[in-house]
């Protein structure tokens, strides 16, 4: 009894409507949930079980998708019991690993998507090279930085965060984010800088080496063949897609956390929301689909299910 006097509980005030419409978000959330799981652990299950696409290219397509899963898993049940429950609240200690995971994985997001440029980009500028330099030691390598290096950094933030003093307990979002910081008594010099120095250095720095990678892919290509240009649209505008999305819904998380302008409930929910489901729920879309080896397994896999 004494433990639960103890804990500190955040109440999520970002819900709009909760009470009148529990179910209907319920349900729609979770159709939302099984469906990126399902698409996503389907390319991911293709992509492990075929040989022809057990190539660096599809390995860090199937690493992005798994990343998208746990970013969902991270967000989405606990959403699921908010909808079906009186109130909206979450202890302190779970919203900073919430908090700790969402940063990771989406930090990760944009590590993963700068390898896949440098591959793009060894690929196509390269060809003769790309056996000898990406090498199945090398994707592995990258793999884990991808992973460990946001996990790293990340894990100071919320380790600072979770020793800050409360003044407020209402967080304006549907799930622990940067808005935590406006729950702070004092905001803290040290926390925004290092918070500065790893957007900068997992954001920042893969979206400017993405940039850089594209550029010299498209002065290889303006200089190129038809078919040249057409492998690199083929495998480039994919990429290019999910990286303009996230980084606009990304960077909209950041803003308001630091700015003090009131963003209306609704308009925030919607920004919210779409930050949660654009990339899990399209990612498979966007490379089920423009990737043709991808496809080529996709559309067999579901005309063997119609075959049986």
């Amino acid at each position: 009894m004494e433990e639960d006097l103890n804990v500190t509980y955040i109440t999520f005030g970002g819900h709009v409507e909760v009470h009148k419409y529990r179910y209907l978000y319920f349900m729609v959330v979770l159709i939302v949930y099984i469906l990126i799981i399902c698409s996503n652990g389907t390319i991911v299950y293709l992509i492990w079980k075929h040989r022809d696409l057990h190539e660096p290219m599809y390995i860090f397509i199937a690493a992005l998708l798994l990343n998208s899963v746990l970013y969902s898993t991270n967000i989405y049940p606990k959403l699921l019991i908010d909808f079906l429950s009186e109130q909206q609240i979450i202890s302190y200690q779970a919203c900073i690993v919430q908090f700790y995971m969402f940063y990771t994985l989406t930090d990760s997001e944009f590590v993963l998507l700068a390898a896949m440029s440098y591959d793009r980009y060894v690929s196509i500028c390269k060809p003769l090279q790309y056996p000898t330099i990406m090498r199945k030691r090398t994707v592995s390598v990258i793999l884990a930085l991808s992973w460990l290096v946001p996990a790293c950094e990340v894990v100071g933030l919320a380790t600072v965060s979770a020793n800050q003093k409360l003044c407020s307990f209402t967080l304006k979002v549907i799930f622990c984010n940067n808005q935590i910081y406006k729950l702070f008594c004092v905001s803290s010099r040290a926390t925004t800088m290092y918070g500065v120095f790893v957007v900068l250095n997992v954001i920042v720095l893969p979206v400017l080496f993405i940039i850089f990678s594209y550029i010299k892919i498209l002065i290889i290509c303006y200089h190129s063949c038809g078919e040249v240009r057409r492998k690199a649209a083929q495998t480039c505008l994919p990429h290019l897609m999910v990286l303009f999305n996230y980084f606009y819904l990304i960077s909209f998380d950041f803003m308001t956390a630091r700015l003090e302008t009131d963003i209306p409930k609704t308009a925030r929910l919607v920004m919210i929301l779409q930050l949660v489901l654009y990339n899990p729920l399209f990612n498979p879309i966007v490379y089920g689909l423009k990737m043709k080896e991808i496809y080529k397994h996709l559309k067999k896999l579901f005309c063997q299910g119609k075959t049986n």
